[in-house]
């Protein structure tokens, strides 16, 4: 059975199924409510029941006093409906509705999907959720102080565990380590979530997303996220790398050209390889966009990858009509020692 879930004062409304806490649910339909640890520890979720009932499950007395409990106020991480229900609660809109936290972490699983490309997924303490916007990314923290900055590739929805695609960079400290001595249960420390490189969901237009190698990781994130919260703008992703090997999650692309009408899968390879034999497209990422697109006057462009790939692709799309504060960017930079 489902109850109708209404948020105020933004008049948001959807379902919830009975056996799913009121955050899980709007997590899945696509709405972003605050929340921290995720079972009832910390308070970060809490809001108010305006009307209806709901089973307030179990949490920490500290989280929840009986004197808010009796004001109306519940926890909306482990509290599920028992009927229809209004509520009021602040809505995350934008980066800066999310706190930054510093937190350890443990190595929960390694994946290498290329020669050169580890996918790391990241399990927080029992206690503790990140809260992020889907295409924003975390520090990891070094023990000589410095820093290295990876997109997360899940979506908020699925945050059991952090994923993080991992390029080896020659000589890099880092990265040198993960493809070297790294083993799994090994414990990091990471800030975040930071950026401005999120879905803007406010907006109808039809999208175009650009990576460069790993820049697919936060695009991969957004892209599981508007899936998930049912988006039915048109969606093409273009993704280039130099020879087909280093196209290292294709079939999850093209998974999702199979099961979403609105989403196209274009990949594009700028050096192939002879025993590549590829039948499909070749050059420049964002030329490849250039030739398919005369006008983006009426188009969102998300762009991910190398400084000159993101450089190049504003200039070619802004001298195509697309303005300039529809292009949303992160361009990976690998300083020294990465």
């Amino acid at each position: 059975m489902s109850f109708q879930v209404t948020i105020k004062p933004s008049n948001h409304q959807y379902s919830a199924p009975e056996h799913e806490t009121i955050l899980e649910s709007a997590l899945r339909e696509g709405f972003a409510l605050p929340y921290g640890c995720r079972n009832g520890a910390c308070g970060s979720c809490k809001g108010k029941i305006l009307q209806g009932q709901v089973d307030y499950g179990k949490y920490q007395d500290n989280a929840l006093s009986e004197t808010e409990k009796h004001a109306g106020m519940a926890l909306f991480c482990t509290a599920k409906p028992l009927t229809d229900v209004v509520i009021e609660c602040r809505e995350v809109g934008a980066a800066r509705d999310i706190p930054v936290k510093t937190m350890p972490c443990r190595v929960q699983k390694m994946e290498k999907v290329a020669h050169d490309v580890m996918i790391l997924h990241l399990k927080l303490p029992a206690n503790e959720r990140l809260q992020f916007l889907a295409g924003q990314y975390i520090d990891i923290l070094l023990k000589d102080g410095k820093r290295r900055s990876f997109s997360l590739a899940n979506a908020p929805h699925d945050d059991e565990f952090l994923q993080l695609h991992v390029r080896h960079m020659p000589g890099g400290v880092f990265t040198g380590q993960v493809f070297n001595s790294m083993q799994e249960k090994a414990i990091l420390r990471f800030e975040g979530p930071h950026g401005s490189f999120f879905l803007r969901e406010d907006s109808k237009k039809p999208i175009l997303f650009v990576a460069g190698g790993t820049g697919f990781a936060p695009i991969k994130g957004m892209l599981e996220h508007a899936f998930q919260a049912h988006c039915k703008r048109e969606m093409v992703l273009y993704w280039g790398a130099r020879s087909l090997r280093d196209l290292y999650m294709p079939h999850l692309a093209g998974q999702w050209q199979q099961e979403h009408p609105n989403f196209t899968f274009i990949p594009v390879l700028s050096e192939p390889l002879a025993e590549d034999n590829w039948p499909g497209r070749t050059g420049l990422v964002h030329q490849a966009v250039a030739d398919d697109f005369a006008d983006l006057s009426g188009y969102q462009v998300y762009a991910c990858g190398a400084p000159q790939m993101v450089e190049a692709g504003k200039q070619a799309f802004v001298a195509r009509g697309l303005p300039e504060d529809e292009f949303f960017a992160d361009a990976f930079t690998f300083a020294a020692g990465v």
